[in-house]
């Protein structure tokens, strides 16, 4: 063995020391620990002290017995990336002075559609979504950063005016405490809590059918959270947003005005383990019951998207007031999860009308409910059912052509590494009321590997 090989050797057992003793570590020794999970910004409190080999790593006098190239060596190697599978790849150098975790996850899906009489009638097969993503602080730990990328044709679909739409978060978040921050960018509009749930931590191939009609997805603007503890363990959270209000990359000028949501979280018996209302499921299996009530209010000054952040433009630079409400249930208990999500959406004056005074769009008013169960085996497979139910608003029912949609889907997943690395299957039923079953494919069967690092 070479006599720099002989040094080098001992330096990177060092560092795998180092780095095991210092794997999550986000501030400087006085700061506070700030990460970004979900979209969702989380700080902790630091601990107190670091152990005695770490602080003699960082102290100066440990150069002395080192030789010169010893020294430039150890630089390298405090400076070389920390890899930990599930949590990015982490660079920090040793003065602390900033942080970027990247990370990556793709999800690949196999999609059958039958008929009424079950025979294929079409068949998807994509990469759904390939997501980069960095999170991180510069300049100091309580100015934090969230940047997500999207590059498949689902993700990065052609919004309706023709603008790119690949960028999906891009955030600067001020943390100034654990309780509270603020951010200004473009990300998730926090209002339900299928939403705020990231499609990496999903019990099924995808969200329900309540989700994608009613959610309000992304947008540019100023969002802020505050989260106390009220007494004994009982907490509560409030989350704000005032938003452009017509969606993410839309950045376009616009008449229309803006959007201003709001949303209360109580947590009556304390908070989950690991933030697991930002997960589905109960992986973490909560030793106590536990719980989440909450609701939501967003109004939409004068949008002119047919749903407000997503959807259609409206013809002839039309514009309407939208209203949207949210209700969120979560309960979990060792490995046991059920959800209830309830929402809708408001509009006084849903259709759009041509020149010639015909109805040329509309939009969709009306209410959905969406409950899900699910239990975790000790082996981490999981089974879950999910039952959805949109109801449109009677003057909309001879437009959208049924009375009610309901989709009813079982699944399993094998958890192999936690969310970042799972295997699911579903299968859906569905019964839209009043229209005919060849206008639609009431069955279908989705396959899916999720892998993110």
């Amino acid at each position: 063995m070479s006599t720099k090989a002989k040094r080098i050797l001992p330096l990177f057992f060092s560092l795998f020391i180092y780095n095991a003793l210092t794997t999550g570590s986000l501030a400087a020794d006085n700061a506070e620990t700030v990460a970004v999970k979900n979209d969702t910004v989380v700080t902790q409190q630091p601990k107190e002290q670091k152990s005695t080999f770490i602080s003699s790593l960082k102290d100066p006098n440990s150069y002395l017995i080192m030789s010169n190239e010893d020294k430039v060596l150890l630089e390298k190697v405090r400076n070389m990336p920390n890899i930990e599978v599930g949590k990015g790849v982490i660079f920090m150098p040793a003065d602390e002075s900033y942080k970027m975790v990247m990370r990556f996850r793709m999800q690949n899906m196999v999609g059958l559609h039958f008929n009424e009489n079950f025979s294929l009638d079409r068949t998807e097969a994509q990469v759904k979504r390939l997501r980069l993503r960095f999170d991180g602080y510069i300049f100091s730990p309580q100015l934090t950063y969230s940047i997500q990328l999207g590059f498949t044709p689902y993700d990065a679909k052609p919004l309706p005016n023709e603008n790119m739409n690949i960028v999906r978060d891009a955030m600067i978040y001020y943390v100034p405490s654990a309780r509270w921050n603020i951010g200004f960018g473009q990300t998730k509009i926090k209002a339900n809590r299928a939403r705020v749930n990231s499609s990496s931590a999903l019990q099924f191939v995808d969200r329900s059918i309540v989700n994608s009609e009613f959610n309000l997805d992304r947008d540019f603007g100023f969002f802020g959270e505050y989260n106390t503890p009220l007494f004994s363990e009982f907490n509560i959270g409030f989350k704000g947003a005032v938003t452009a209000g017509d969606g993410r990359n839309f950045q376009g000028s616009t008449k229309s005005g803006f959007a201003y949501t709001g949303r209360v979280e109580l947590f009556p018996l304390g908070r989950f383990k690991a933030y697991g209302d930002v997960f589905e499921g109960d992986f973490e299996r909560e030793d106590r019951p536990k719980f989440l009530l909450a609701g939501a209010f967003s109004y939409n000054d004068r949008a002119k998207r047919l749903r407000g952040q997503t959807g259609e433009i409206m013809i002839d630079d039309q514009t309407r007031d939208l209203s949207s409400y949210f209700l969120d249930f979560i309960f979990k208990y060792n490995g046991f999860a059920f959800y209830a999500d309830y929402m809708g959406r408001i509009c006084n004056d849903p259709f759009i009308k041509d020149s010639e005074g015909n109805v040329a769009q509309y939009v969709f008013a009306g209410s959905g409910l969406n409950t899900q169960t699910s239990y975790l085996f000790l082996s981490n497979w999981e089974v879950a059912a999910r039952n959805s139910i949109i109801f449109p608003e009677d003057k909309i029912k001879p437009h959208c052509k049924y009375d009610w949609h309901n989709q009813t889907t079982i699944g399993v997943t094998k958890y192999l590494l936690g969310h970042s690395l799972k295997i699911q299957a579903d299968a859906s039923y569905n019964i839209k009321k009043g229209m005919d079953r060849s206008l639609y494919n009431p069955y279908e069967i989705r396959f899916q590997v999720e892998l993110g690092f």
